[in-house]
């Protein structure tokens, strides 16, 4: 609101002194951080970080995005507290939240409730849930257990078993299954009942101990999930049962330890890249008061060493 010669000498001074503008106090004008806070939900890890390997990926391209924007980010571990808004946006910490990962998913709900009716800017990376408060992004996990399914077709095989929580708790690995069983039912081929397992490789490593304990007659593996399916081979190779000679397995998530396990794993990808870059475009309309929908990320399979032809019985 000053005329071009005013301005020029501002600048002029400002540069002479080496002036920056103080964010902070910045902020108490525009009531903005211009910073946006990332949480994570604290899954559980093979190593020392204790946080699942996707979400690495999925830190890295946030991360990488917010950057790009002009924006800060702000990463914490979700408390699961009933005052998240409280603790960053009200507190100006933060203009907006983007939640990662959410554990029991019927536990959760409320928490997100409790955002929306506080009018906190937040997106959420998973399915699309029919009543969920606020905005998702999430990969379409019923197309990517489709894409499993019809693979194992294409290589003959008709007895495949899953691993995974395939409940209301766990949307995402329900959808897989629902995706996956579907499309065997059109084939003619009888879908399986779910072994359940955590999202951990040791819970895979088990799962699969307990089918081959159980006599179960399967010729193929498709897990919820890289970590179940990598703890899945360990269990089946400990037994002297060759993948893919005698089981073929697929994963799902493409985390980086897929490409450099023997067999390296067939798996679907879920594009972190893309997602990451979407989910702060997202959120930064919703700090604008823009119009977001929610949308799903189309997943592909990615074919390594773990499938082949050959049928494996256990009976």
């Amino acid at each position: 609101m000053v005329n071009p010669e005013t301005r020029a000498k501002v600048h002029e001074i400002a540069k002479q002194l080496n002036y920056k503008v103080d964010k902070n106090a910045a902020s108490l004008r525009t009531q903005q951080s211009q910073t946006l806070a990332l949480l994570l939900f604290e899954d559980r890890a093979t190593d020392d970080s204790m946080i699942n390997p996707f979400f690495l990926s999925m830190l890295g391209n946030i991360t990488r995005a917010a950057a790009n924007a002009g924006y800060d980010l702000l990463v914490s571990f979700q408390q699961l507290s009933e005052d998240w808004h409280s603790e960053y946006e009200v507190a100006s910490r933060a203009d907006g939240l983007i939640l990662l990962g959410y554990g029991d998913y019927i536990t959760y709900q409320p928490k997100l409730e409790v955002l929306a009716q506080e009018g906190a800017h937040f997106i959420i990376w998973g399915p699309i849930v029919q009543g969920q408060p606020g905005h998702s992004l999430g990969c379409d996990n019923y197309l990517g257990g489709t894409i499993a399914a019809n693979h194992l077709i294409e290589l003959g095989r008709r007895k495949p078993v899953f691993i995974g929580d395939a409940s209301e708790h766990c949307p995402e690995f329900l959808l897989r299954y629902e995706g996956f069983c579907d499309t065997l039912k059109k084939a003619g081929i009888d879908p399986p009942a779910p072994q359940f397992a955590l999202n951990e490789e040791q819970a895979g490593y088990q799962a699969m101990q307990g089918l081959l304990e159980s006599k179960v007659d399967f010729d193929s593996l498709f897990t919820a999930s890289d970590l179940m399916a990598i703890g899945a081979m360990k269990a089946l190779k400990q037994k002297g049962i060759k993948v893919p000679e005698q089981i073929s397995v697929i994963g799902f998530d493409d985390i980086m330890a897929s490409q450099y396990v023997n067999p390296a794993l067939t798996t679907v990808h879920q594009d972190t890249q893309r997602s990451g870059e979407i989910l702060v475009q997202n959120l930064i309309a919703l700090i604008r008061g823009e119009e977001v929908d929610s949308q799903l990320i189309r997943p592909s399979l990615v074919v390594r060493d773990s499938c082949g032809a050959k049928r494996y019985s256990n009976g």
